[in-house]
């Protein structure tokens, strides 16, 4: 059974960095693509950034390509997305995914994840 447990989050200024961690059981890294996704108020839940299944690729979305990092670590089953120069417009909750069938070309659709964790507010006042 996959599990997803997202921590980090909180309320931070205008400029300011945060670091997201999901730790992980039931997903093994070299078979399962890992994402961050990320929804605001009233807003569609987005892609952030992700690995694929093999671990091979590695992409972002254009509005975070620069400032954020994801990053993993296959010994402790964690993934991290580091945030720097945040802005309010990064305001949201943000979820870690995991999937083993989503194939590299659809790594930013949220119906391609079966497995989601409950959520961490990031909160960015400006």
């Amino acid at each position: 059974q996959v599990q997803l447990v997202e921590s980090g989050g909180g309320l931070v200024q205008a400029g300011d960095s945060l670091t997201l961690s999901c730790a992980t059981s039931g997903v093994s890294f070299s078979r399962f693509a890992l994402a961050w996704f990320r929804q605001a108020p009233g807003k569609e839940r987005e892609y952030v950034a992700g690995f694929s299944r093999t671990g091979g690729y590695r992409n972002y979305a254009n509005s975070v390509k620069g400032r954020f990092t994801i990053s993993k670590d296959s010994a402790k089953n964690m993934v991290f997305l580091q945030m720097d120069n945040l802005q309010p417009e990064d305001t949201a909750v943000y979820y870690c995914a995991a999937s083993a069938s989503v194939i590299s070309s659809s790594l930013a659709r949220a119906d391609a994840y079966a497995n989601w964790g409950q959520g961490t507010q990031v909160t960015v006042s400006s």
